[in-house]
């Protein structure tokens, strides 16, 4: 049985960690643990089931912790956004999924509170220094149910109408371990597939279908409840077993007791480390100021 996980740090896991074609390298600032890994060649992306290119993973407190903007490890995640980003331009940012259901919820809620500038500009603009602002623009895709439109199609007509320098995506993610739910950032250079921390993938978000660089942002909210089952039995997961735990052969996943609390912290997180990531020219305090 496959193992389901969005982290690539899970991935190299369970591929073991020898996989040739995989750079590895794990440091710590500001009191929290961060992973970069690299996927280098197609042999590597073969072994990991990952897309070739870097993958920042940073191990968080429990986001029921609260963070304000003042602490400086949103400082210290920002910077890790920015190294993905393109130094100028315009950056389109899209929070991805279906805010009515709680696991799925992280991309709009982090969506709402980045700040959206491309249309700031003029006289005003120069006079009260926000000139100075990054130019954003900020979409809730909503998801295929509700409006119709495959989510890649609708950022790729945006991008054809605005053209910009990059996408930044946002999404909930699965993964194989409860103790990583709320307590781990993945941000990658690959694209994303939207829907895949609740099971239910889309086509791909990636440079190649869209055209310009996709920067992926997201928290762990869900974990696929057979790969939970085959995890703590160590692998031995008979058929009548995996029956129990999808009746009728539905896909089942387990989610934290306090999902709204954590869905709403990550988006908080997320979205004051991104605005400043994208808007240096300002520190923290002035752009929650703006928001």
């Amino acid at each position: 049985m496959q193992l389901r996980t969005d982290l690539a740090i899970e991935a190299r896991e369970i591929a073991g960690e020898n996989v040739g074609g995989v750079e590895y390298k794990k440091y710590s600032e500001n009191g929290l643990e961060i992973s970069r890994l690299i996927i280098k060649n197609q042999r590597a992306k073969q072994a990991l089931g990952k897309e070739m290119g870097t993958y920042i993973t940073i191990e968080l407190p429990s986001l029921t912790d609260n963070f304000t903007e003042t602490d400086e490890r949103l400082v210290t995640i920002g910077s890790e956004i920015k190294r993905l980003l393109p130094v100028n331009g315009l950056v389109l940012v899209v929070g991805l999924g279906n805010i009515d259901i709680t696991p799925d919820s992280l991309g709009p809620k982090t969506s709402r509170r980045v700040l959206a500038t491309r249309h700031i500009g003029g006289e005003i603009a120069r006079s009260t220094g926000l000139d100075k602002l990054r130019p954003v623009a900020v979409v809730q895709t909503g998801v295929t149910g509700q409006t119709g439109i495959e989510t890649g199609e609708y950022i790729l007509s945006i991008v054809k109408r605005i053209r910009p320098n990059a996408v930044v995506a946002i999404d909930a993610l699965a993964s194989r371990k409860l103790e990583r739910l709320g307590c781990t950032l993945q941000i990658s250079d690959t694209g994303i597939s939207p829907g895949a921390g609740v099971g239910n993938h889309r086509t791909k978000i990636t440079k190649e279908t869209i055209g310009v660089p996709v920067i992926a942002i997201g928290v762990p909210t869900v974990v696929d409840a057979q790969t939970l089952a085959s995890d703590l039995l160590k692998g031995d997961c008979s058929a009548k077993m995996q029956k129990m735990i999808m009746p009728s052969g539905r896909q089942m996943v387990v989610i934290p007791r306090e999902i709204d609390l954590l869905t709403e912290r990550a988006s908080r997180l997320i979205s004051f480390a991104l605005n400043g990531a994208l808007q240096n020219e300002f520190d923290l305090p002035e752009l929650i100021s703006l928001m």
